[in-house]
């Protein structure tokens, strides 16, 4: 892998818990606005610069990039975020609950993407893919990090606990209680070696952004003759996690129509699984679904299993999408279907209730959570999962590291 230190845009020390703010996929553009009311130096202004602009504004249109960079700038002529003098590389620990993880900030090249040595198990969708293009473009910046994961080292890991006795730059807990902190390592060759023996990496989260930061460097390649391959443009923001560290929840879906009666829905579920109304809201086990309809908790198990040697067709999303959603409901494509909304395991299957009992979905399916061997196994076959089926916590704050590509 060939990881690089940069020359960081970082918050002043006072202002780091000002500016850090939540990715901007998951927010939506009234709870990125309440989230940074009262707060112009938030990053929300600068990943989701729509806030900034008159209500109904088109998210896609050429106001909302232009004020993003807009925003950026003013962020940094008013020095509330500084360029380091030196390139560094940088440690990144999260804390939720008992759950503690440490990743390195740096820099990815994107040869190292395009040859599938930065691996995917997600398609991107083309409209998403397209806005953070203009994103990163129009701001010549990566305003947010791409979720990376590694198989663990022990050398990196004999850096990182080095790192983490020196003095932290910030420190601080976020109003979710995640509490955040970052340190800088005196010397990134010391990683940059370590990383350049580690064969492959896996996005996690950030599909994507690592797709986008890959099209903008490819452009700015075919538009410079004298091109060597270690301009600024080559490279992108990413935070790597060793895999044992990191937490996988589940993804959960919620159906907001029905193509047909619920009478022939149950019908033709029942084909294919053993419906179980036992009032029980999470799976136990890999191999369960839960499904939530007119107020009842039911658990459903296949009535035959997928060969486990496919390790896509083994993933519960999957049998889900090829059983239920595909067959029964005629959702074929869930990324572009406007019948399915996606739920993130966060936010507990009460939030699975309440979408459905306030009439805003019809159902709603609880999964198990898909497991860093099988994400490992998919993306090692160079095969794709269906979307959405991981989230990942706790998320990374934007704002705190920035990389521009100049």
């Amino acid at each position: 892998m060939k990881v690089k230190a940069f020359k960081a845009w970082r918050p002043v020390a006072d202002r780091a818990e000002q500016v850090a703010s939540v990715p901007y996929d998951v927010v939506d553009t009234a709870q990125a606005a309440a989230l940074a009311a009262g707060n112009p130096d938030s990053f929300l202004h600068v990943v989701r610069a729509e806030i900034d602009l008159p209500a109904g504004t088109d998210p896609y249109s050429d106001a909302v990039y232009d004020q993003a960079k807009a925003n950026l700038q003013r962020l940094m002529d008013d020095g509330v975020l500084v360029r380091e003098e030196q390139a560094s590389i940088y440690l990144y620990s999260q804390q939720m609950g008992d759950h503690l993880q440490y990743g390195i900030v740096a820099t990815c090249h994107i040869e190292d993407y395009e040859a599938g040595r930065i691996k995917i198990h997600e398609k991107t969708r083309r409209v998403k893919e397209a806005d953070r293009i203009r994103y990163v473009d129009t701001q010549n910046a990566n305003a947010g990090p791409v979720f990376l994961a590694y198989r663990d080292s022990a050398a990196i890991n004999t850096v990182v606990e080095a790192a983490k006795g020196s003095e932290p730059l910030y420190q601080f807990t976020a109003e979710d209680g995640v509490a955040h902190t970052v340190w800088k390592f005196e010397d990134p060759t010391v990683l940059e070696a370590a990383f350049a023996a580690i064969p492959a990496t896996y996005v996690a989260d950030g599909h994507h952004r690592s797709a986008s930061a890959a099209k903008v460097g490819a452009m700015r390649r075919a538009a410079n003759p004298n091109h060597t391959g270690e301009e600024p443009y080559n490279y992108f923001l990413a935070v790597l996690f060793p895999e044992s560290e990191l937490k996988i929840l589940a993804y959960n879906r919620v159906v907001l129509a029905l193509p047909g009666s619920k009478d022939a829905f149950s019908q033709a579920l029942a084909e294919k699984f053993v419906v179980d109304k036992n009032g029980v809201a999470t799976p136990r086990k890999a191999g369960e679904i839960c499904m939530y309809i007119d107020g009842q908790w039911s658990t459903l198990t296949p009535k035959a299993m997928p060969e486990a040697s496919d390790p896509v067709a083994a993933l519960d999303v999957s049998i889900l999408q090829n059983d239920v959603l595909a067959p029964i409901l005629d959702i074929e494509d869930p990324r572009e279907s406007n019948d399915i909304d996606f739920i993130g395991g966060i936010k507990g299957t009460a939030e699975l209730e309440k979408w459905v009992d306030e009439g805003r979905a019809v159902l709603a399916f609880s999964m198990y959570p898909t497991s860093m061997d099988q994400l490992f196994s998919v993306a090692d076959a160079n095969l794709l999962m269906p979307p959405k089926s991981t989230w990942f916590e706790p998320k990374l704050r934007s704002g705190l590291l920035v990389n521009t590509l100049d």
